[in-house]
């Protein structure tokens, strides 16, 4: 169990990022065992091809399907809106000492079934790959950490732009989303607001964050905050980070399971016939915030015809507009989640009659 205390101040100090390189390294672990992570397996059926011929041994004997990975792989982000290229050089700026030390701590947190070999994805299936080989590269690894670095990192910059530069418009449209959905609820109702309904394993005691895990840690936050991370990968479970590093919780971003559908569905008879076709399929569309250019690209109509329908839905207060970074992210309103949620249960007939 971890195990979060809060000083009065420190809800104040709780802030939001994201992170390409957080996501870059779960990735690695859907690749790893897809068959406990379905609800990417698109994404996984996409990228396969992409990968053939990049070995990733190196990474796989870092990143098991589950368990400890080192923690210089995932630095906690120091702004909200990171971008690739500054995480990986953070990266390669780790000391070799941490490097061997971390290197050194991968898989002794458990053995058998969590740290099998995969053998579900073709891309991570390469000769010498099973367990014993894998404990093998890491003690090279941990001998020769400067050049192991440098390898890693180069590798990671490699699977980046095979598997992943091409999806993260896509994701981090869903990760803003859901940034915008927390914050509202913390600004609402407070800490216990923010944190319910985060995560199954995740409960506020009204002075300490529980988070249930396999391992231990109980301790004030020190004034140093506590960074939310929402994540697409991790799904479906947390990850946590503890002092000494900077205290941060990454979790499931709402919406997830909307992230690699590749058209939206049909909106329902009576709520396009309430609202009209085009701006019911719109509300139906902002299940998570998004941005008029991406409504654009996902309904197929013209960004300019997306404003006008924006701007009548926001005045029958139905959506609202929010800035993050350069962007306007649209979101629904209560009463828009209200309406999209009974638009598959009005009463047509009583519709049709003006009822």
């Amino acid at each position: 169990m971890i195990e979060f205390l809060f000083a009065p101040d420190d809800v104040a100090r709780v802030r939001f990022a994201f992170s390409p390189l957080w996501e870059l390294m779960h990735s690695l672990r859907v690749l790893a065992d897809p068959s406990r992570r379905a609800l990417h397996l698109p994404w996984v059926r996409a990228v396969r091809p992409r990968l053939r011929g990049l070995d990733l041994t190196p990474l796989r004997a870092l990143v098991p399907a589950s368990g400890y990975m080192p923690d210089f792989l995932t630095p906690p982000p120091e702004s909200p809106l990171p971008d690739f290229a500054a995480e990986l050089a953070r990266v390669r700026a780790t000391p070799a000492r941490r490097v061997a030390v971390e290197i050194r701590d991968v898989g002794k947190d458990a053995e058998g079934p969590a740290f099998r070999a995969p053998s579900s994805a073709e891309a991570f299936v390469r000769a010498g790959t099973d367990a014993a080989g894998l404990r093998a590269r890491r003690r090279a690894m941990a001998e020769a950490p400067e050049r192991a670095l440098g390898e890693v990192a180069d590798l990671i910059a490699a699977y980046w732009e095979a598997a992943l530069e091409e999806s993260w418009p896509r994701m981090r449209a869903l990760l803003e989303g859901d940034v915008l959905r927390r914050s509202r609820a913390l600004t609402e109702r407070g800490a216990e607001g923010l944190f319910a309904g985060l995560h199954e394993a995740v409960r506020w005691h009204g002075d300490r964050l529980a988070v249930q895990r396999r391992w231990h840690h109980h301790g004030p936050l020190a004034g140093r905050g506590l960074v939310l991370v929402p994540s697409a990968f991790v799904w479906p479970a947390v990850s946590v980070m503890t002092p000494p590093y900077q205290p941060m919780l990454s979790y499931p971003a709402y919406g997830v399971a909307t992230l690699w559908e590749t058209a939206p569905a049909a909106p329902p008879d009576a709520l396009a016939a309430l609202i009209g076709r085009r701006r019911a399929a719109l509300l139906l569309a902002l299940t998570v915030p998004a941005s008029t250019t991406e409504l654009a690209g996902r309904l197929a109509v013209t960004p300019g015809a997306i404003s006008q329908h924006l701007g009548v839905l926001r005045a029958c207060g139905l959506v609202t507009g929010h800035r993050v970074g350069r962007r306007v992210l649209y979101a629904r309103t209560a009463a828009g989640d209200a309406l999209a949620g009974a638009g598959g249960v009005v009463d047509e007939d009583a519709l049709a009659e003006g009822r």
